[in-house]
């Protein structure tokens, strides 16, 4: 069946992903790629597929409520996979008020017009919204984050996205709006903004730079491919009941100090560089503010009742990483520079 699908973010590091897996596999979809196109969106990402048919970018902000209304006027979207979002925790201390607005207004302004524009006839229509584990607050040394984990965010980031999972479930019950929600755990993989905390350590060892790591170390985070997110997101939007939740983990924690351990001896390894040499590059920092020291995510419901496990370990999907960042020095290059935000001009005007 033909479908309209609008998925908000599209040109982020997971929302491209995503954006790739449905143009990819449902040819007869018709998927709009809704970014604003701020410091983390970057439409070379997307270049394998941005002359299909089937695929569409449109420029715009989600805290622009006339624009989002006039794009579900024209457009007639079924369905909305909404990952746009402000997510770096560190910005989020220097300026809460931008994840306000987006996390929580840009959140509403498509749950607004989705409620406008479904209002006649909620069949065959869902609005999917992405969420992370950070919602959950922190675990001590033993536990997982369940589904049924009470909310308790540490961060604005975390704060601004629980509040707009709230919403979400508000309009829900409210409005009887078609919703399904998801909380994942941390992404890795090709085309990550090199800001956090994989791809900014690969950056720095070819660029023999310093390896920040926040205290002593030993914060425990649950890494997630980012491959096998987008193929969760899939299942989830296409089988889930409305109304449910599910959290995407790898059933896989590193602590950061031997995350970055094992992605300077792979480095090694592949750049031939003797033993232990990025190593010595590592250096502890002082810590933020409010930092979690355990995130664990229990993806078992998402298992059991949609059939959905990690299709790589952490080491598999750390070398397929570094292998990309290897083979694609230009795309890292241009997004340390700043030059990737002129593709847009180039392609689009």
């Amino acid at each position: 069946m033909k479908k309209s699908i609008l998925i908000t973010g599209g040109a982020g590091f997971i929302g491209s992903h995503v954006v790739r897996e449905f143009v990819n596999k449902y040819p007869d979809y018709k998927i709009y790629n809704l970014d604003a196109l701020t410091y983390a969106g970057n439409l070379e990402n997307l270049k394998d597929i941005e002359r299909k048919e089937n695929y569409q970018f449109i420029k715009g902000n989600i805290i622009d409520s006339e624009f989002i209304t006039s794009i579900f006027e024209k457009y007639k979207f079924d369905g909305v996979i909404h990952l746009a979002a402000e997510s770096h925790v560190d910005r989020s201390i220097t300026d809460p008020l931008a994840f306000a607005k987006t996390n929580i207004l840009g959140t509403m302004n498509l749950l607004n017009a989705a409620k406008e524009s479904w209002k006649d006839n909620y069949e065959g229509k869902r609005f999917y919204h992405i969420s992370t584990d950070e919602v959950y607050g922190t675990l001590g040394e033993t536990g997982l984050f369940t589904e049924e984990t009470a909310y308790d965010p540490n961060s604005p980031y975390s704060a601004s996205k629980a509040a707009s999972d709230h919403f979400v479930r508000a309009y829900g019950e409210t409005y009887g709006l078609p919703y399904v929600i998801s909380n994942c755990s941390n992404n890795y993989g090709p085309n990550h903004f090199p800001e956090k905390l994989i791809p900014l350590c690969i950056n720095n060892i070819l660029n023999k730079k310093p390896l920040p790591i926040y205290g002593d170390g030993k914060y425990t985070r649950d890494w997630l491919f980012v491959i096998d997110h987008a193929r969760a997101i899939d299942l989830i939007f296409h089988k889930a009941e409305n109304g449910k939740t599910y959290n995407i983990g790898g059933f896989n924690e590193w602590q950061n100090i031997e995350l970055v351990k094992e992605l300077c001896k792979q480095l090694d390894e592949k750049l031939g560089n003797p033993k232990g040499t990025s190593e010595q590059l590592i250096t502890f920092v002082k810590d933020r503010p409010g930092h979690d020291l355990r995130y664990a995510i229990d993806a078992t419901k998402l298992n059991k009742e949609l059939g959905w496990k990690p299709s790589v370990t952490f080491e598999q999907g750390l070398s397929i990483t570094i292998d990309w960042y290897l083979n694609n020095k230009e795309w890292l290059q241009n997004v340390v520079s700043g030059e990737y935000q002129e593709y847009y001009n180039e392609r689009y005007q």
